[in-house]
């Protein structure tokens, strides 16, 4: 694994293809949150108990463009990284990697998350700053992380 990017590896399943065998395109937005959410339990979980508190972390956002099909039974490399850091929303990116038998790498597609971090209740959802524990789990995965006003580098 490389130290710029988060790395979720996935093997394609039958239940994850159309009929022509085609892996379906929502699939490729779950592998994004699943791989988000790997993150969190495994570099951040400190902000997992935030989450279960009152921060939400809403995804305005998503895209993914696809270069390559894959099938079932393919491997795949899931690779987030930090692409934008702001007060209070993060951008990630995401490559989707097929990795064949011999070691060889083929990028099939590539896709981009927006996240807003928001507190309190439901009906009355504020902004919030991002985690710091979220920033420090963050920080060897991309974007240098901008001084913003009333936070330390």
């Amino acid at each position: 694994m490389s130290d710029d990017y988060f790395e979720y590896r996935h093997t394609v399943g039958f239940e994850e293809t159309n009929l022509v065998g085609n892996v379906y395109y929502v699939n490729y937005l779950r592998w994004q949150g699943r791989c988000r959410e790997l993150f969190l339990k495994q570099k951040a979980p400190e902000v997992l108990a935030d989450v279960q508190d009152d921060l939400k972390l809403f995804t305005l956002k998503v895209d993914c463009e696809f270069f390559a099909e894959i099938t079932a039974f393919d491997e795949l490399s899931i690779r987030m990284r930090l692409s934008d850091f702001g007060q209070t929303q993060l951008e990630f990116t995401f490559d989707y990697v097929k990795v064949d038998e011999d070691g060889g790498e083929t990028l099939v597609a590539r896709g981009r998350q927006r996240v807003a971090c928001m507190r309190g209740p439901n009906t009355n959802t504020v902004p919030s700053l991002v985690p710091e524990a979220l920033v420090r789990a963050l920080e060897p995965y991309g974007a240098q992380r901008r001084v913003l006003p009333g936070r330390t580098a």
